[in-house]
């Protein structure tokens, strides 16, 4: 759904920078360039961000019990 705020791993906190990744490589921008300007070094944090698919536009649109 959402980004989780903490990396599962390594506990460092990586919710905040989801937007800016989003933002940079819709507009063309290499990923591994991105990640390095966010400051995500860890291989577990980079795949933190990779492995996240946005699921919430998807889930508002169900009814809620």
């Amino acid at each position: 759904m959402m980004i989780p705020i903490r990396c599962f791993s390594c506990g460092k906190p990586i919710g905040h920078l989801w937007e800016q990744y989003k933002e940079k490589t819709e507009k063309g921008d290499d990923p591994k360039k991105v990640m390095d300007s966010l400051g995500l070094e860890r291989y577990c944090c980079r795949a933190m961000i990779l492995g996240h698919v946005d699921l919430i536009d998807t889930s508002a649109r169900f009814k809620k019990f």
